[in-house]
């Protein structure tokens, strides 16, 4: 059997933690950022879970994690 490949896109963006979640970077941060409020930016830089309903998937993707 073949080793299956590593989605690399999907590896940069999502980390799996010790108990198997899925964290994912909040998208919207690159610019355009001035007119946001301050909890708007601040809420920005954190991580969020992924749901889930894609855990089947993204394991496909990231087999080796």
């Amino acid at each position: 059997m073949p080793k299956i490949k590593t989605h690399k896109a999907t590896a940069k963006r999502i980390t799996i933690t010790k108990n198997d979640k899925f964290r994912q970077r909040k998208g919207g941060q690159d610019h355009f950022n001035s007119r946001e409020s301050g909890n708007t930016i601040r809420n920005k830089r954190r991580d969020i879970n992924t749901d889930k309903s894609h855990s089947k998937i993204i394991k496909l993707l990231i087999p080796y994690n």
